[in-house]
């Protein structure tokens, strides 16, 4: 059973935010029967387009005015990066579960302080990874063992774009530091490997319009393991790059997995297997149905905290090592 005070179906939804992720939460959220999807927040004319697509019935400008509603249950937060910490933090003492899109904050003193918020409150914090849950990710957990001691690591992402558009997504103040922004390639590979000790980041921004607006980014981090794992991450995007790429690779004592997108192949002594993580779609679905079993029946989040935590404190100390041009030991 949950862990929360028991509430009455539907469970009632506000959604803070009003991009892609809004509006599939809000598609998902308005199918599921144990929920209601009472109010949105965010861009006025693009949150009302989305408050008329699911018949929500109330449509706020400022998240402020939804996260202080009585008759919400939940918060959704999938605005700009900046604000989640701010968002998070209001809606907790407004007695509010949460789910939240990567990064809970921006800062590793900030996060502290929200999920312990939750934890005084008695409140779920939920901050979303989909990767976690994706084909790529659960293929290289379930094959591991397959290639020994692993000692390296490689993620690699990607993403051309021309001309960028000029969103909150290629500004650094309201996006945040790359590898914080993507925290979630730092927090896939600290769930295969556990703690980093050491972390080494270079950062490029490219653009006429610095440091308000970049055209281009390439972040690369090198993480040392305390299990002596060395990692390479690499997060790049923007009119820069031609060539799309989504790499995972993990090179073991007796073998190695490699995907490139979501194909992959494991190698080994006296073994060759092709590998399909299958598609991406329907992720977000995934994500939401553990949140509902969490809420309503106590099933285990499937992002612990620790590691959302651990994962901060990483980007952190990347960025600082960007920064400074040095080693930073956690």
């Amino acid at each position: 059973m949950s862990s929360y005070a028991t509430f009455n179906q539907p469970l009632r939804v506000g959604i803070v935010g009003s991009g892609f992720v809004a509006r599939l939460r809000a598609e998902l959220f308005s199918q599921d029967p144990r929920t209601e999807v009472k109010a949105i927040a965010g861009t006025l004319e693009k949150a009302q387009a989305i408050a008329q697509e699911f018949n929500i019935p109330n449509l706020h400008q400022y998240w402020s005015e939804l996260v202080v509603r009585d008759d919400i249950d939940l918060v959704i937060v999938c605005n700009v990066n900046r604000d989640h910490a701010a968002v998070v933090g209001q809606a907790l003492r407004s007695g509010k579960h949460v789910i939240v899109e990567y990064p809970l904050a921006f800062s590793l003193t900030e996060a502290q302080q929200l999920i312990e918020l939750a934890a005084k409150q008695k409140l779920m914090l939920h901050v979303e990874h989909i990767e976690l849950l994706s084909g790529v990710h659960q293929t290289v957990t379930k094959h591991i063992a397959k290639i020994g001691v692993p000692f390296y690591a490689r993620y690699s992402t990607k993403s051309p774009q021309s001309p960028v558009p000029d969103k909150w997504t290629y500004k650094p103040d309201l996006f945040g530091f790359p590898l914080t922004a993507a925290v979630s390639r730092l927090n896939r590979i600290i769930v295969l490997f556990g703690r980093v000790k050491a972390v080494t980041c270079q950062l490029s921004y490219m653009g006429d319009r610095l440091p308000h607006h970049f055209t281009s980014c390439v972040c690369n981090a090198q993480l040392q393991f305390e299990n002596g794992v060395l990692a390479d991450v690499s997060y790049s995007k923007g009119e820069n790059f031609w060539i799309p790429e989504r790499v995972m690779e993990v090179q073991g004592s007796h073998g190695a997995i490699l995907f490139n997108g979501d194909k992959g192949r494991l190698v080994s002594e006296n073994l060759e297997l092709e590998l399909d993580a299958g598609s991406t779609r329907g992720l977000f679905k995934k994500d939401t149905e553990n949140v509902m079993s969490h809420l309503f029946e106590g099933t285990p989040l499937y992002n612990h905290p620790e590691n959302v935590l651990h994962s901060i404190a990483v980007a952190n100390a990347a960025e600082k090592s960007a920064s400074q041009n040095q080693t930073i030991f956690i």
